[in-house]
C-alpha cells in the first residue's frame, strides 16, 4: 500500500498520511466520473447554476477550515488563504450567473434556412494542478467546466491532498451528480496513463514547463485538447514619469505575494536610469519592512511550500551573484525551523544569470537598469516567457500603447500589479503556455464549438 505524507513547511510537523489510489481505484473513479458526465451534460443549465451557487455558499461557510488546510499544507498566510477561498466563491457565482449567456446558441446568417453555433460539453476533463494556490487554481477551471456540462478529474500536487479532497466534497455536498468532480490521489507518473485513457477527453495543466511538455506531448499523441499555464518571469517596467511611491508599493506587493510563489508575480524590475536610484531606495524600504514568520499570524509572508523549493531559489540567487549580480537585501537562509526565505533584491542583473533567464519562484526581485523606454521594452520581451507584464507611468495613453502593442505577454497591466479576475481572460504565450482560463473564453475552452446547418 503506497502512501503520501503531508508536512507543515512552517515547523516540519506531520499533518496526515494518505493512501494512494490503486490502479483498480483509478479505473473505478474514471468509470464513475464518466457516468456523472452523462448526467451532468443533460441537466438544465439553470439547475447547474443553482448547484454552483450552493458550492459558493459552502466555500464561504467553510472558509476558515479551508484556509487552515491550505496554510498548514503549503505555508501561505492564513489571511491570504481566506482571501483565496473568497475568490473561489466569486468565480463559482460568476459562472453560475453567466454560463447560460456564454453558452447560448449563436445564430449565423448563411445560405442555409437556419444555421448557428452551439456549445456542447466534451466529457471528462483532467486537471493537473499545482500547490501554490491549492483552491483557486482548481476552481477557476472546475467552475466553468462543470457549468458547461463536463465532469472534472483532479490530479493535485502531492503536498496538498487535503485541499484536493475538500474541493471534491464541496461539489459533492453542493448536490452535483456523484463523481462530477473526482480527486485522484496519485503520483505524477500516473498522469500519462490517464491521458491515454479514452474516458479522458481533454486536459488542463498549471505548472512547470517540463510538466506542460509532458502533458501536451501525450495529449497530442492521443488527439486531445489541452490548456497550459506554465508560469512566467513577469517584467515590471518603471518609466521616468512613474509615481515611484505607487510603483514601489505595487512592485513589493506583487513580488512577495504568496511568498513569491506566484506565476504572475513580478519577477524582473526594469527601471529607466533617470529614476533608478530613487525607485530602488523606495523599493528596498518596502521589501525590508515586510514581516516573515508564522503564517497563522499577521505577517507579510510565511514559509515557502517545501524545503527543496526554498533551496532551489537560494541556489538561483547564489548562481546569479557568482555571475555578477549584487545582493542588496536578503539572500540568506535564516536559522531555525521552517522553509523560510527572506525578501531578497538582486541588482546589476543581466542576461545569462538565473535571475534574468529563469523564473525564480520565491521572494526574490531582479532589478535591471535601462537607458530609456525603448530598451525597457526590449529587455521586457527578452525572455522565453510571456505571461504577465506591468508598466508604471503617469501618462496612461503611453502606458496603454506599450501594454497593447509592444509587450509580448497574455496579460498587460498599467499602474497595477498583475492579477487574475473571473471577468477577464487569463493565460500566456511563448513558453508560458496556451489557451485561456476565466471569462467567456475560459468556459469555451472545453466545449465542442458545433456548427448546426439546416436547409
Amino acid at each position: 500500500m503506497k502512501t503520501i505524507t503531508t508536512t507543515n513547511p512552517a515547523n516540519k510537523e506531520v499533518i496526515k498520511e494518505y493512501t494512494l489510489h490503486t490502479v483498480e481505484d483509478i479505473n473505478n473513479i474514471l468509470a464513475e466520473t464518466e457516468k456523472a458526465y452523462k448526467i451532468n451534460r443533460k441537466s438544465p443549465i439553470a439547475d447547474r447554476s443553482k448547484l454552483m451557487h450552493k458550492a459558493a455558499d459552502l466555500l464561504e461557510q467553510r472558509k476558515n477550515m479551508l484556509a487552515q488546510t491550505m496554510t498548514s499544507e503549503m505555508g501561505k498566510t492564513f489571511k491570504s488563504a481566506q482571501a483565496e477561498v473568497e475568490k473561489c466563491a466569486w468565480v463559482c457565482r460568476y459562472y453560475a450567473d453567466n454560463a447560460e449567456n456564454f453558452l447560448a446558441d449563436e445564430m449565423v446568417q448563411s445560405d442555409a434556412s437556419k444555421s448557428y453555433i452551439s456549445y456542447q460539453p466534451l466529457g471528462v476533463v483532467l486537471a493537473v494542478m499545482p500547490w501554490n494556490y491549492p483552491l483557486w487554481q482548481v476552481f477557476r477551471f472546475a467552475a466553468p467546466a462543470l457549468m458547461a456540462g463536463n465532469a472534472a478529474l483532479l490530479k493535485h500536487a502531492s503536498n496538498v491532498p487535503g485541499s484536493a479532497l475538500h474541493i471534491e466534497k464541496i461539489f459533492s455536498d453542493a448536490g452535483f451528480p456523484a463523481h462530477s468532480f473526482s480527486t485522484l490521489l496519485i503520483h505524477s507518473d500516473a498522469v500519462k496513463d490517464l491521458l491515454e485513457n479514452d474516458i479522458v477527453k481533454a486536459a488542463t495543466l498549471t505548472g512547470s514547463g517540463p510538466a506542460g511538455q509532458a502533458v501536451a506531448s501525450t495529449a497530442g499523441e492521443n488527439i486531445k485538447k489541452t490548456v497550459l499555464e506554465l508560469g512566467g518571469s513577469d517584467p515590471y517596467i518603471i518609466l521616468e514619469d512613474a509615481d515611484l511611491d505607487h510603483a514601489a508599493e505595487h512592485c513589493t506587493t506583487s513580488r512577495l505575494l504568496n511568498a513569491g510563489q506566484s506565476c504572475i508575480g513580478a519577477k524582473r524590475f526594469i527601471v529607466v536610469e533617470e529614476v533608478y536610484d530613487e525607485f530602488l531606495k523606495k523599493f528596498r524600504a518596502h521589501m525590508a519592512s515586510a514581516t516573515m514568520g508564522d503564517p497563522m499570524k499577521d505577517v507579510t509572508l510565511g514559509p515557502m511550500a517545501r524545503y527543496d523549493l526554498r533551496d532551489e531559489v537560494h541556489q538561483q540567487v547564489t548562481d546569479s551573484i557568482s555571475k555578477g549580480a549584487e545582493l542588496l537585501l536578503g539572500g540568506n537562509i535564516p536559522d531555525g525551523e521552517g522553509a523560510y526565505y527572506p525578501p531578497t533584491i538582486l541588482t546589476k542583473v543581466s542576461s545569462g544569470m538565473p535571475a534574468y533567464e529563469d523564473e525564480i519562484f520565491g521572494p526574490v526581485a531582479a532589478v535591471i537598469q535601462v537607458k530609456d523606454e525603448t530598451e525597457a521594452i526590449q529587455v521586457a520581451n527578452d525572455t522565453a516567457f510571456g505571461l504577465g507584464c506591468c508598466v508604471f507611468t503617469k501618462d496612461k495613453e503611453r502606458g496603454e500603447k506599450i501594454a497593447r502593442e509592444d509587450i509580448e505577454a497574455g496579460c498587460c497591466f498599467v499602474n497595477h500589479y498583475v492579477k487574475s479576475d473571473p471577468r477577464l481572460p487569463f493565460g500566456g504565450i511563448k513558453t508560458s503556455g496556451y489557451g485561456r482560463e476565466l471569462s467567456y473564453y475560459g468556459i469555451r475552452e472545453f466545449v465542442n464549438i458545433k456548427t448546426v446547418y439546416i436547409n
